[in-house]
Order: structure tokens, then C-alpha cells, then sequence
């Protein structure tokens, strides 16, 4: 049987523990899930690249070992289908917070269909204690000097107060 492999993009910035939910369940769907950490400049980011994919890297190694998924984490610039090609990707899986993301991803799972219809896209709902947290929320609440220890995991979290402290 053919390797099930999975694409999950995003500019992770930073890994939050809504990624981390939609990172586990998809871990359990397929053989091997390679987490796409896009450059994606026009968000202003908090982290570099490397220190994104890095962070990720760290966060996403103990859902490796309790689901037995290979998961690969590579960055990328460029566009989004071409990348899953590259990686042999069959599927792209995005998650969804609410409603206002629903259309966003509706379009960019239209587009990428035309771009290469042999690629589909799955939608993973964010949990319920998740739904709410964004990368962009919890970068405005730790420079504001809020409390976002729930929202990231530990190492994500030191390494986000290092960065708001300078």
C-alpha cells in the first residue's frame, strides 16, 4: 500500500496549541505528515524561519513518538500545490478556527483543486478549548505583557517571552 502523506502549511509563528491538536489528529490519519513553516514576510513575524521550524521541530517530536507518524518539518516559500508535489503529498490539511476562516480556505481550496487536481484538502476542526487561538492573538497578548502559558506549549512559551522581552 502507498505511503498516506500529508501536508500541513503555516507560518507558525508561533506554534500554538491549536496547531499542536490539529497536528496530532492529523498525525493519526496518515503514514507521514510533513509540516510546511512558510516565510510569509507580510505577517510581520516574531521568529525567523529557521527559529519557526526549529520550534515546531521540538513541539511536534513527542506527538511523532505517541502516534508513530513520521513527521517532517520544512520550511518553504513559494506555492503551496508546488510544494506538496515536491514532498509527495496527496492530501493538504488545513484547520479551522471559525466561521470567518471558512471562507478564506474555502477559496484557497478552490484555487489549489485547479492548480492540481490529484491534491485534495482536508479540513480539521480546531477543539473546542482551541478554537479561539491564533498565532497573531498570542503575540499581541505576550508583548501587551498577558498571560499566554495556555495557548503555547512550554518551550514555544519561553521562547516567545525571550523575544517580547528585548
Amino acid at each position: 500500500m502507498a505511503e498516506r502523506v500529508a501536508l500541513y502549511p503555516g507560518t507558525f509563528d508561533p506554534v500554538t496549541n491549536g496547531h499542536l491538536d490539529v497536528i496530532g489528529r492529523a498525525a493519526r490519519l496518515v503514514d507521514r505528515l510533513v509540516i510546511g513553516v512558510a516565510m510569509n514576510i507580510g505577517k510581520g513575524p516574531l521568529f525567523s524561519l529557521e527559529e519557526r521550524a526549529e520550534l515546531v521541530s521540538a513541539e511536534t517530536a513527542a506527538i511523532a513518538a505517541r502516534t508513530g507518524c513520521k513527521i517532517e518539518v520544512r520550511p518553504f516559500t513559494g506555492l503551496l500545490v508546488g510544494f506538496a508535489r515536491e514532498v509527495g503529498a496527496q492530501m493538504i490539511v488545513r484547520g479551522l478556527r471559525a466561521v470567518s476562516d471558512f471562507d478564506y480556505e474555502f477559496q484557497m481550496c478552490g484555487m489549489n483543486a485547479r492548480l492540481d487536481p490529484e491534491i485534495e484538502t482536508v479540513f480539521l476542526m480546531a477543539s473546542e478549548r482551541n478554537h479561539f487561538i491564533s498565532s497573531r492573538f498570542v503575540k499581541e497578548i505576550a508583548q501587551l505583557g498577558g498571560d499566554v502559558s495556555s495557548f503555547v506549549p512550554a518551550l514555544t512559551l519561553e521562547r516567545t517571552l525571550a523575544k517580547v522581552r528585548k
